[in-house]
């Protein structure tokens, strides 16, 4: 399953996945059949990321790679060095995808500065695609009047059923902006819910597929992560999952708002 912008849309998240034991889990997530990894300048793990692409055995070009410029990154002059230097912990001459991680906390540095810098990054060949994260709608119609022609191809913010970001997503989606989802299984605290429990047993399936398995419906990306080799299969599993229209409304309703990462810097949510 890929997208418009052939983004797949079962990725796997590396946040906590480093060293050899992080390595692995992203062999495993590859044999599974995952082509996506995402990855960033704060996770600490772009280097394993460039491990399991090599050690995989599969094509470059058969694996979707994500990163995000860290915060620390965005002021004048300093974001293409640090792709730069990305690109060399990965070992990888392109990125798939680059996004801005967080918008500058408390406007620090002026939007203008860093998007400015993002399409260059672009220009100059660094990455294939653009996009941001944790932005709202008043942030990315800012960036894209900036970018002009140049199209904001994701941005990746929190969502899974307990926080389904309508007004958000919806925004996204109707205007071409790929979503991808961060905790899509909400850190695994789906099967206290009793709607998503019914629905997984009566498919057979666990609550976390059946999560991902709505996202997947909505055209969403999802990134879940695990260190466990079986979770990890298990997850993959909801790529054959489908769900019906009423299974898919029902989970609509289950939506509480409940945000997870939430720092008392970031943006004002919509």
């Amino acid at each position: 399953m890929r997208n418009q912008y052939d983004i797949p849309a079962m990725g796997f998240g590396t946040y906590g996945r480093q060293g050899e034991a992080g390595i692995a889990a992203m062999l495993v997530a590859l044999e599974t059949g995952y082509r996506h990894l995402d990855t960033a300048q704060d996770y600490g793990t772009e280097k394993e990321v460039g491990q399991a692409v090599r050690r995989s055995g599969l094509d470059r070009a058969d694996i979707f790679v994500t990163t995000k410029i860290a915060t620390g990154n965005l002021g004048s002059g300093a974001l293409v060095p640090s792709l730069r230097e990305s690109l060399d912990n990965l070992q990888l001459d392109r990125l798939d995808l680059t996004l801005i991680h967080w918008p500058s906390p408390n406007n620090a540095v002026p939007m203008p500065v860093y998007i400015e810098q993002l399409a260059e990054a672009h220009a100059l060949g660094l990455t294939r695609l653009i996009g941001v994260s944790n932005f709202t709608i008043r942030m990315l119609e800012e960036a894209q009047a900036l970018l002009g022609d140049l199209r904001i191809a994701n941005n990746q913010f929190e969502l899974n059923p307990l926080l389904q970001n309508k007004t958000l997503a919806n925004y996204c989606t109707n205007r071409g902006i790929s979503v991808t989802c961060y905790l899509p299984i909400a850190r695994g605290i789906l099967g206290d819910v009793p709607i998503i429990a019914e629905i997984a047993a009566r498919h057979g399936a666990t609550p976390e597929q059946v999560a991902l398995a709505f996202e997947f419906a909505k055209g969403y990306i999802v990134i879940p992560t695990s260190s466990k080799a079986d979770r990890i299969r298990s997850n993959y599993l909801a790529t054959k999952l489908v769900l019906s229209e009423a299974e898919i409304a029902t989970i609509e309703t289950v939506d509480q708002g409940q945000r997870v990462i939430d720092p008392a810097w970031g943006p004002d949510w919509d």
